[in-house]
C-alpha cells in the first residue's frame, strides 16, 4: 500500500442491467399468449350468447316468484301458472317446433314437462291441478290443497331452471 488511497470523487456507479422486455424471448410464449387471447375471447362470446339465450328463463323465474307470493295469500292468483309454463316452453323452442308444444294438454303436456327436465319433480296429480287452475271456476281453485300447490310451484321452478333446450 504504497500509493494514496482513491478518494470518493474517483468512485463510479455500477452499470444497471438491461431492462426486462415485456415481449417474450421465444416464439412459443407468443403462441401461448395468442391462444389464451383467442380462448378468452371465445369464452366471453359464449357466455354472452348463453346469457341472452336464457333471458326468457330469468323473466319466467321472476314472474313465477311473483305468482308464488300472490298465491300464498290468494289461491286464485295461481291461475296464471299454466299459462306461464306454456309461454316458457314456447319461448324455449325454435320457431319451427313451437306448434308441437302449443297443442299439448293434459297428461301429454305434463309428460313433455317431465321429459324436458329429468329427473321430473312434478308430483302425482299435477296434470289435474294444472287443468283445475286453467279451467275450473274460482270455487274449484280455492279447494286446492295449499301444500300441493306449493309443491307444484316448486316443481315448476325446477323445470324452468333446468329444462333442456334443443340447439
Amino acid at each position: 500500500m504504497n500509493g494514496p488511497l482513491p478518494g470518493l470523487d474517483q468512485l463510479r456507479e455500477l452499470p444497471l442491467p438491461a431492462a426486462v422486455p415485456y415481449w417474450p424471448q421465444t416464439w412459443g410464449w407468443g403462441v401461448v399468449a395468442i391462444l389464451l387471447l383467442i380462448g378468452g375471447t371465445w369464452a366471453v362470446v359464449a357466455h354472452g350468447r348463453r346469457y341472452r339465450r336464457n333471458r326468457y328463463r330469468r323473466e319466467a323465474l321472476r314472474e313465477l316468484e311473483a305468482l308464488a307470493r300472490a298465491a300464498a295469500s290468494d289461491p286464485l292468483a295461481a291461475r296464471a301458472l299454466p299459462a306461464l309454463l306454456k309461454r316458457t316452453a314456447l319461448a324455449a323452442r325454435r320457431a319451427g317446433t313451437q306448434a308441437q308444444v302449443a297443442t299439448l294438454s293434459g297428461q301429454a303436456w305434463l309428460d313433455y314437462l317431465a321429459r324436458d327436465a329429468l329427473p321430473s319433480r312434478f308430483p302425482e296429480g299435477s296434470a289435474h291441478m294444472l287443468a283445475t287452475l286453467a279451467y275450473s271456476p274460482d270455487a274449484g281453485v280455492r279447494l286446492l290443497d295449499p301444500a300441493k300447490l306449493r309443491t307444484l310451484f316448486a316443481a315448476s321452478r325446477y323445470w324452468i331452471e333446468r329444462h333442456h333446450v334443443a340447439a
